[in-house]
């Protein structure tokens, strides 16, 4: 064991700042993985695993931060512990965390659990740290320099308990780390040695799923050619997951009249949707409705004014050259329909379907709508709506008296039905809360109404989420499993590069109003890192299509920009072998052209009367 430990190894680091991956990336957590045949492989696609959570001034404004000199330690029990220096969102000394240190603990650094900020000295800011247990005396030394660059020593007896730290005391100075690895433009840290399973495990988790294997039969008796074409393959993941892929066989060579032994050559394929599918269109939804597909997404291309939707019996055709678009709700003054017509949804919630969506007058301040399609409507004629009616509290009052509201989204569980929608005060002035997610209950035979006080579910307190001064948690869409709810959401700026996908998370049968029953990932599941062709993924949403595949649609822009244009996009959800959705297996890793390329036995039999 203690040579497989010296040969699988951790390393620890953030990453100087450049011109797309700022401060509020970079200073951040990161890992890479070395099993001692070479040099360090970056994890996550060496984008940030591990950001330090932001605080909330006495104004109920978001101060961001960082981290720098990060330290992974083993704990006494097996499991792993990391300690950072909290900084400003500059990089700088932040006075708030003077004289403290950040910490996590972790089983498998997989799942991690922040404890908080561990008091070392009540005056002198911390340049630098480490910590080890030591076993004769059973406590945690912490080593530590000042700025001014004296050593101190605090002891703790446990990590969990921060009351059983000593006091500091000047100490011998120690030597940090100074690690040299092949990945440029990184701060390195320590490193640690992890068994030969760990180190398998945190790379299951850590790197991106691919196509690793085809599998097909290597021989088929078969009385037909449809017969052979209606073989499939399945399709290999790194972490020995499945999917089923339809091969197109070349039968050209079978005379299904004649017995006889053939070798039949054909090509695994799958269904893409090239990027852009539609330039200009953000927020993008898709609905299957009675045999058909449905598209519906905020009109950039119209000022985001009116709600456009296309019909078509089957996806491709939504997006393809004559594609039927209608408009089902325009522009009126005198209704106060004015602008802001953004992030319209599809809900069928009861036997009813909604539209969910927000919408503005003349004075610009977004709130969240719906509107309902009259019985025995269809769904591209305006007239076969309901008049649009603006969500209110239990009390019969507005959702806000004082901000906006926007993207409402639904979903139903457990016979529980809830809604969640981002709120946000005070934007673009000092005295912006940034976009929080709150969640309520409603009773879908009137689900305009709330059933339960909005319950504060997120707020952006992570980089990703701050990044060039966005602010942003926006964006609820949920996706409902046998075990749990995902519910993913979108940080960063909506219209440029660093948009990017979180989730939070709940096992069904809780209670859904209950914050700290929602598990919330520290890092993206999908960003600018995770597929090549897409900047700034986000504001996206499900479906299943009529083959049961579940699809990830979102937006993104086609250059890595600040603010481009938002085009939409789309591709498969795939469930890993835990039976975990994983919304990052991008088409190119989906499916591994060397290997689609198959042959397969074919046995005709013949038949005696």
């Amino acid at each position: 064991m203690k040579n497989q430990e010296l040969h699988n190894k951790i390393l620890i680091y953030t990453r100087k700042p450049n011109e797309d991956y700022t401060n509020s990336l970079s200073n951040s957590i990161h890992f890479a993985y070395g099993d001692g045949t070479g040099d360090f492989q970056p994890l996550n696609e060496n984008y940030g695993i591990l950001f330090p959570l932001a605080t909330v001034d006495e104004r109920n404004v978001i101060q961001e931060k960082g981290l720098r000199n990060p330290y992974i330690f083993h704990k006494a029990d097996g499991g792993f512990g990391i300690i950072a220096i909290r900084v400003d969102k500059n990089g700088n000394e932040d006075e708030e965390s003077r004289g403290q240190l950040l910490l996590w603990t972790s089983e498998d650094l997989i799942a991690f659990h922040f404890l908080g900020l561990i008091r070392l000295h009540e005056d002198l800011f911390i340049r630098e740290a480490v910590c080890d247990y030591e076993e004769e005396s059973g406590t945690y030394v912490i080593r530590w320099f000042s700025r001014e660059g004296a050593c101190y020593c605090n002891r703790l007896t446990s990590l969990e308990d921060f009351n059983s730290i000593s006091l500091p005391e000047p100490s011998e100075p120690y030597e940090p780390a100074r690690t040299e690895v092949g990945i440029p433009d990184i701060t390195p840290g320590n490193i640690i040695s992890v068994t030969e399973e760990a180190g398998r495990e945190i790379k299951l988790r850590w790197i991106p799923l691919f196509n690793e294997e085809i599998r097909i039969p290597e021989s088929v008796c078969v009385t037909s050619k449809r017969q052979i074409e209606e073989v499939k393959a399945f399709a290999v993941y790194t972490d020995g997951s499945t999917r089923e892929k339809n091969v197109l066989w070349d039968v050209s060579g079978i005379d299904d009249t004649k017995p006889g032994t053939y070798r039949v050559n054909g090509r695994v394929i799958q269904e893409e949707y090239q990027f852009p599918l539609a330039s200009g269109y953000a927020d993008p939804v898709i609905l299957p409705w009675n045999g058909k597909y449905y598209y519906v997404a905020t009109n950039d291309n119209k000022n985001d004014i009116g709600i456009y939707v296309r019909e078509s019996s089957t996806i491709k055709g939504l997006f393809s050259p004559g594609y039927e678009e209608c408009i089902i709700l325009d522009y009126n003054e005198e209704k106060g329909y004015v602008q802001t017509f953004w992030a319209p949804e599809f809900h069928v919630i009861g036997e009813e379907l909604y539209l969910l969506f927000a919408l503005g007058g003349k004075a610009w301040g977004p709130q969240c709508h719906m509107m309902k399609l009259k019985k025995g409507g269809e769904i591209l004629r305006a007239r076969d709506w309901e008049e649009p009616v603006r969500v209110k509290r239990s009390d019969g009052s507005p959702l806000t008296q004082d901000g906006i509201t926007l993207d409402m989204t639904y979903f139903q569980v457990d016979k529980v039905s809830c809604v969640v929608w981002s709120y946000r005060k005070g934007i673009g002035t000092p005295l912006d809360t940034g976009s929080m997610l709150y969640i309520a209950t409603v009773d879908e035979r009137n689900p305009t109404i709330l059933t339960s006080d909005p319950v504060l579910l997120s707020r952006p307190l992570y980089g990703w989420e701050n990044i060039q001064g966005t602010i942003n948690n926006e964006v609820p869409y949920p996706l409902v499993t046998d075990d749990a709810v995902y519910l993913a959401y979108s940080g960063g700026a909506a219209g440029g590069y660093t948009y990017a996908i979180g989730l939070l998370s709940i096992p069904r049968g809780s209670n859904y109003l209950d914050p700290g029953a929602w598990k919330k990932s520290s890092t993206p599941v999908l960003s600018y890192y995770s597929r090549n062709d897409v900047y700034g993924p986000g504001h996206n949403s499900f479906f299943r299509d009529y083959d049961g595949t579940i699809m990830i649609m979102y937006h993104g822009e086609t250059v890595l920009t600040p603010s481009g244009t938002r085009c939409s996009a789309m591709h498969r959800v795939h469930i890993n072998s835990n039976g975990v959705p994983v919304f990052d297996l991008v088409p190119e890793r989906d499916l591994n052209r060397e290997l689609a390329e198959v042959t397969m036995q074919v046995v005709i039999p013949s038949f005696s009367k």
